[in-house]
This record gives C-alpha cells, structure tokens and sequence, in this order.
C-alpha cells in the first residue's frame, strides 16, 4: 500500500492511544507477532516476535536476533501514541442556559483556540461493573456529538485586534445536546449496547478515561498532493514509521540485534506513569527479552545495553512560512525536505555526535539528506521520549522526526513527501546498516 494512505488509515483508526495500540496489535498479529503476557516466563528463541501492552496506550513489540541480545544487542525505535487533546473529566456532566455540556481537562499542551468550532465525537476506554470486579472496553462513538462553540464577533467586536484567549475553564466546555440530552453514563452505555460490545446499564459504568477528537478524516492536500493534513500527527505520524519500518525489515534477512519497538502513552504530559517512558515498561521488557533467551549470562543485560542504538521519533517543528523569525536562522526544517535531527545542547534531546552521524549514514543509504533542527536561544525546546530512555538506560539514542505545521493543533499538518523516507530510514536501522 501506498505509505500515505496506509498513514492516513493507521490515523483514522486510532483515534486515542487505546485504538492507536489496538490498530499497532492488529498489524502485528498479521505479521506472525504474539502477545505475552508480563505475569508469565518468558522462553525466547531467535526469530520470534512478540508483543505486550500495557495500559492499553503503551506497546513493546520486539522480533529475537539471530545472535542473543548478550551478543547482537538491541536495535530501539520509539515513538508516543498520545496526543494533546480534550479529556472529559470524571464527574463530567454539566448544564447551563437550557443546554447539556460535559465538561472537559485539557490534556498536554494543547492549542486551545483549534477546538473551537469542530464536529467533536468521542473515543477512549470505559471501566464497567463485572461479575468478578470490573472490566475495560474500548469504545468510540465515530460520529459527531459535542461542538465548543466560538463567541460570535458582534459579541467580542475588538477580538480580532485583541487576540483570542481562551479560559480552559470557562469557555472550553463543550455543547453535547439542549436540555433532556442523556447524562454521558447513559450515552455511553446505549452506544455499547448499539454497537454490540456489551450489554450494560448506565449504573454499570464505573470510570472512563474519554476522549474528544475531530471527525475531520486525514486528507491528503495542496495544490500538487504536498501536504498531509490530519489530527494527531504528533505522534502518529512516527508510530506508523516505526510500524511500517518493523513490518518492512522483518521481510529480510534475520539481523543479528533483536528489533524493538516501543510506543509509549503519555509521553505530552511528562512521561512520568506506569506506561510512559520514565517507567521501567521497556527496561523491563530488555531484561526479560536478555533473561529469557538460550546462552543468558552474568552480566547479560548490561552487556546487552552496551551492544545497543536507539532512535527516539517524534515530530518536528518546520518553519513557518509567516512566523520565520520564530526559528533559528541556520535551523529551518522544510516540509518536503526529509527527516530532521534534533539537537539541544542542554541534552533535551538525546541526540549526540556519535549518534546524529550514524543516523545521517543511514540517510545518505536511504538517498536523503537530513535536515536539522535546534531551538534560538531565547526559545525553549520541547523534549522527547528520547533523554528519558537513555538515561534510564544508557543507550546511544538519536531524536529525530518528520518536519510539521500546526504542532499541538486540533488538526496537524506535515508533508507527504516526507513519509516514505523515515520509513526507509528506520528500516535500514532495523537491518543492522
């Protein structure tokens, strides 16, 4: 399939990280992967591929070398299923002035003023009462349901000239139905029934963690096909390369590194959960990938570590066509351009010259050139994934991403031209080049 459209379905199928990692757990299946389960021993042979989860947002997926992990080491690619978005929150129902609302938190560091004025649905997990306790379920209504409307300019006449801010508390609520419209509980048990998945009363519904999300599908746009432009593309848009390089490499010859893939939740509000990358999710995953393979030995697993690169994907900031001042003058990531290299001297991005260069070997194999990327002085950079896993893990580890429009936007945009090219590079990395 074309990488494009295969992005443009991998986003639409995933509209929260539950369905992100369920759309991850389906492709892996179809390539021969298999879950494990954290609770059970772990018996591993070269050539197998396996998969967990954990949380439902966060997955590891790893395919054995031909060597032990002792003697071929590991070959890491990361990347985040979250996104900035509108949660609802626990207690969410809301009225005011003859309309239902359900109130909503402001999850990551979200572009407030995008929200307003879009065809809202829901999607994320529920909790449910059960015979033995409590179950989970994925849900998503698919379909619009909420709107934040916009305050219309005869009512705000200096709002153009003032700017728009929006209180996250007071005006970011968002219209679900008028008076009468169903408490969310009741909404979301008629749409499990409605959908089949479970047969349950409002009564039934314990806890939700529910996303607000734009029904808007991902397109392809511009005058000449140029432009991608979707939801969520931070970071979707480097989970599917990291899926799509995994799938590609293991068509080939087995290499002797172990392949890892790990796509962390809640990588947008610091990381620092069960399931994000200040965890031990893939520390734990390494060690145990080191202990359950044939020739495990004293000492294995930092061996292990000392045989081991990692790329760290995440978007990056293009330059702007009406805000240039706001890049550094030698740094302008393009779109169109290729892959970018992160760097920060103050290390918040992992990056380093051993690492920017061997990324930039596997560019040139891949026939692009990599652009760069660093913040002007009196601008902080955002952080990734990346220097929390190496120094958890003392990895070698390269941040790098696909250059982007609109970051943190209710709608996002980045070029088409720059899909296949990361993908071939992550390849290439699987192989061992």
């Amino acid at each position: 399939m074309d990488p494009v459209a295969d992005l443009l379905a991998f986003i639409d199928r995933s509209p929260t990280p539950y369905h992100a990692v369920a759309e991850a757990r389906r492709r892996l299946e179809a390539e021969g992967f298999r879950e494990l389960s954290e609770a059970d021993a772990w018996e591993l042979a070269p050539g197998d591929r396996r998969f967990l989860v954990r949380g439902g947002g966060s997955l590891v997926a790893f395919e054995m070398g031909s060597a032990s992990p002792v003697e071929g080491g590991f070959r890491v690619v990361g990347a985040h299923t979250d996104s900035p978005n509108l949660r609802l929150r626990p207690c969410a129902d809301s009225a005011s002035a003859g309309y239902v609302r359900y109130a909503v938190e402001p999850y990551g560091g979200v572009l407030l003023h995008t929200w307003l004025d879009r065809d809202l649905s829901l999607a994320g997990s529920v909790a449910l009462r059960d015979e033995g306790g409590a179950r989970t379920l994925r849900v998503d209504f698919g379909r619009p349901l909420l709107r934040v409307p916009a305050l219309a300019i005869h009512l705000d006449r200096e709002v153009n000239k003032r700017g728009l801010v929006v209180d996250p508390q007071a005006h970011l609520v968002p219209v679900a139905g008028l008076e009468g419209a169903p408490p969310l509980a009741a909404l979301v048990a008629a749409e499990l029934r409605a959908q089949g998945i479970a047969s349950v009363e409002p009564g039934d519904v314990l806890a939700h963690d529910l996303m607000a999300y734009d029904v808007q599908p991902a397109v392809v746009a511009g005058v000449r096909g140029e432009f991608v432009l979707a939801a969520r593309l931070d970071n979707l848009g480097s989970c599917h390369a990291g899926l799509s390089a995994l799938h590609l490499a293991a068509q080939g010859e087995l290499p002797a590194a172990t392949r890892v893939l790990v796509l962390y939740d809640h990588e947008e509000i610091g990381s620092r959960t069960a399931e994000g990358a200040a965890g031990p999710l893939l520390a734990h995953a390494l060690e145990r990938a080191v202990a359950g393979s044939k020739g495990a030995s004293p000492q294995g697993f930092a061996r292990a570590l000392a045989r081991s690169r990692m790329v760290s994907a995440d978007m990056a900031h293009a330059l702007h066509p009406n805000h240039p001042d706001r890049h550094d003058a030698a740094h302008r990531p393009l779109l169109g351009r290729g892959p970018v290299i992160k760097h920060d001297a103050n290390r918040s991005y992992a990056t380093d010259l051993r690492t920017a260069g061997h990324f930039a070997v596997l560019c040139a194999r891949a026939g692009v050139e990599p652009q760069r990327f660093a913040s002007r002085n009196d601008i902080a950079c955002g952080s990734t994934i990346g220097p929390i896993t190496a120094a958890r893990l003392g990895i070698p580890t390269v941040d790098v991403g696909n250059p982007m429009l609109s970051m943190h936007s209710c709608r996002e945009m980045a070029g088409a031209a720059d899909v296949a090219p990361m993908i071939e590079v992550l390849r290439l990395f699987f192989a061992g080049a």
